[in-house]
């Protein structure tokens, strides 16, 4: 720990040092090590009692939980891990007394078996479950391992360990013993409210079951088991059911291509001792056959008078209905045409808050609904932005994370009808450059085949009439995601907002571009004809941003550069290979290059060989296809313990563009995942990119 600690102060401060001269030469208002201060908020939970809420904080590479009480709700930190060392934080877990707080430290291991360890320290990393007390104190490990589940009797925690079930006391003192082990994956723990039974999902594969283990019989009932993929069970209030969705088995099926219908997936609800079940209901044909979810520890939620509340995507958007757990029909709880995205009850179990973007589509705001149907109202009416929702055990308040365009996500409380206050402001650095950021515009561009895309549109201070500046393009990953008009809610896109603050402050005009196959503006947007692998018709969008922003009289033609990681890098490397007389310049994050390498990747059982004409449109949806055709200068950063987009594709890439003399930098952070564990390589992969757009754009002349 301090050799990875001080390896991390290290790099923080050659970065800082080096930003620090870069920002001064150049006279910028703030350096990419400054925004990179504002600290990330997520997975705010409240405990089952004591009216207790707790976070996770990161700040510039250290993560810590953080806790406040009720009645002020003052914050402080409960761990103090201080070092840069990219070791995450996860799965916080209340005891049933709220007086304790479980958390996994490490990260899932890859395909090899290896832990995240992007340090590269000698002595290895692990993945291990600790537990702290509110009281303060120092944390206690508890089992190497993932997913902690406490029993409602909180005398016993059950977790997992390779794809096993295991149990160790809470209190400790004893070795942990393996409760289920079973062929396939285990996943999903969730304990019966009497603490006598533990239901999971067991994945096999093309299929998947839901399991009971009874501890005190130590026995295994399998629930009405099928050729289908069931997943998110979750307990009836008096423990004596046992429901969950079911997906149906799709083996031929590839990520990455439209899915706009399928065969229609249901709920079920079993028997928790005989595993009978029956199904309560099931998705219509055509739109909402394809189930979509939101963001929520489960898919399913029991609500009070044994109602069962579950998104559904019925007439184009994620919306959420309930239906009574003995069958009939749905309730839509959500109408409207907006998204819900992430999902809570309220502490009684009679409501439902979420977060959606009704009224306000580049925006999220938090909202409540009886969950047997009636008229939503909203939580919070600001300008900015806010999610996930939680109710305090006492029912007094309901806590949520927000941002703005100058502040990024934080904590807030808001009490009976009082206005939400934030529950750490004091996170935020002083140094913070709030003031000096801009608001992004939202912004309506056509597509090069006319459709209409949103937008984000960052312009630079000081803007005189008749000035051209450099213009780029941002071009998110996911590709399920959707930039906002604020800091993000993840933490990927918290960074790149960053970024592009940064870019602004430099003088470039930036528009985020939210093309199709993102989230927010319905079904047909997000499942759209011939995207992705299918045929690349994103590209369209990207080549009508281009457009758009040579159109601007603010924007140098000549000067128009554009940047993204992992679907977004796929876009960049796209833009390049086929339009590289409208980009100057781009920079490529651990991009997709030939999709018959990344959608095996995700779908191992893909073999191209095997379906010849779906990897000939997958290949010429790819970059690599046209790559003879790339002339612009690229910097090209990865990883090589990425999990996602294979480093491989990074390789293929440059040795493409050195055979075709085509201009190309590279930073490689070795040992390093997708989503950039080390606060110093997101402060180096962005120094790098904006040394490269200044020597390519900014510094080019017209």
């Amino acid at each position: 720990m301090d050799r990875a600690r001080a390896i991390g102060r290290l790099i923080v401060g050659v970065l800082a040092a080096s930003g620090a001269a870069s920002s001064k030469a150049q006279h910028a208002p703030f350096g990419v090590r400054d925004v990179m201060s504002a600290p990330f908020a997520s997975e705010l939970t409240a405990a089952p009692a004591g009216g207790r809420l707790a976070w996770i904080l990161k700040q510039e590479g250290a993560r810590d939980i953080w806790l406040a009480e009720p009645p002020e709700y003052k914050a402080r930190r409960l761990t103090a891990y201080t070092a840069d060392d990219g070791q995450e934080i996860s799965a916080l877990t209340w005891t049933p007394d709220g007086v304790q707080i479980l958390y996994v430290r490490g990260g899932d291991p890859n395909r090899a078996g290896e832990r995240p360890n992007p340090l590269s320290d000698p002595a290895g990393v692990s993945q291990a479950i600790h537990v702290v007390a509110v009281a303060g104190g120092e944390s206690r490990k508890l089992a190497e391992g993932s997913a902690p589940a406490v029993s409602p009797k909180g005398e016993r925690v059950a977790f997992l360990k390779a794809g096993d079930v295991w149990s160790v006391p809470l209190t400790g003192g004893a070795e942990p013993s393996l409760l289920v082990q079973a062929r396939g994956g285990e996943h999903t723990l969730r304990w019966s409210p009497d603490g006598s039974r533990l239901a999971f999902v067991s994945d096999r594969g093309a299929h998947s079951f839901v399991g009971v283990y009874d501890a005190d019989a130590k026995a295994l009932c399998w629930l009405d088991p099928s050729v289908d993929q069931d997943i998110s069970p979750v307990w009836s209030p008096d423990a004596r059911s046992v429901a969950w969705l079911r997906l149906p088995a799709s083996p031929k099926a590839i990520p990455f291509v439209p899915e706009r219908a399928g065969t229609p997936w249901s709920i079920r609800v079993a028997d928790a001792t005989t595993g009978r079940g029956r199904e309560v209901w099931r998705s219509k044909e055509g739109v909402g056959s394809a189930f979509r979810g939101v963001d929520s520890p489960s898919q399913l939620l029991w609500a009070a008078d044994d109602r069962l509340v579950f998104p559904w995507e019925a007439d184009g958007w994620t919306h959420l209905y309930s239906v009574p757990a003995a069958g009939g029909a749905a309730v839509l709880l959500t109408p409207g045409a907006f998204e819900v995205e992430h999902v809570a009850l309220s502490a009684e179990r009679r409501e439902v808050l979420y977060s959606s973007n009704q009224d306000d589509i580049d925006r999220r705001h938090v909202w409540r609904v009886p969950a047997a149907g009636g008229r939503p109202a909203a939580i919070s009416s600001e300008t900015g932005l806010e999610w996930s929702p939680v109710a305090t055990s006492d029912g007094k308040a309901i806590a949520l994370l927000r941002a703005d365009a100058r502040l990024p996500g934080r904590p807030a409380i808001v009490v009976g009808g009082a206005p939400a206050r934030d529950l750490a402001g004091e996170a935020i650095p002083a140094s913070f450059p709030a003031k000096d950021l801009v608001e992004p515009q939202p912004v309506v561009f056509s597509a090069a085949d006319g459709l209409k895309i949103h937008g984000q549109l960052f312009l630079p201070r000081g803007l005189k009439a008749g000035e051209r500046r450099p213009g780029v393009l941002f071009l998110h990953g996911g590709s399920r995601r959707q930039m906002l008009l604020g800091w993000h809610y993840m933490e990927y896109y918290h960074n790149t907002y960053a970024f592009n603050q940064y870019l602004a402050s430099r003088g470039y005009v930036v528009l985020s571009v939210n093309y199709r196959s993102g989230i927010g503006y319905g079904m047909e947007l997000r499942e759209a004809l011939n995207y992705g692998a299918r045929g690349a018709s994103e590209f369209q969008d990207v080549l009508g941003a281009g457009l758009y922003l040579r159109s601007r009289p603010d924007v140098d033609p000549e000067r128009i550069g554009l940047w993204g990681g992992s679907y977004g890098g796929y876009l960049t490397a796209l833009g390049l290979s086929r339009a590289s007389h409208l980009f100057a310049a781009g920079v490529d994050i651990h991009g997709v290059h030939d999709w018959n390498v990344v959608i095996r990747n995700f779908a191992p059982g893909y073999d191209p060989r095997e379906r010849p004409e779906v990897a000939r449109l997958a290949f010429e949806s790819s970059p690599m296809a046209s790559v003879k055709d790339w002339r612009s200068p690229v910097l090209l950063i990865h990883g090589d313990d990425d999990r996602n987009v294979p480093f491989g594709e990074t390789v293929d890439l440059a040795e493409a563009l050195r055979a075709n003399g085509v201009v190309f930098e590279s930073l490689v952070f070795p040992d390093e995942v997708h989503d950039f564990l080390v606060h110093a390589r997101w402060l180096s992969a962005f120094e790098a990119a904006a040394d490269f757009f200044e020597r390519r754009l900014a510094g080019k002349k017209p």
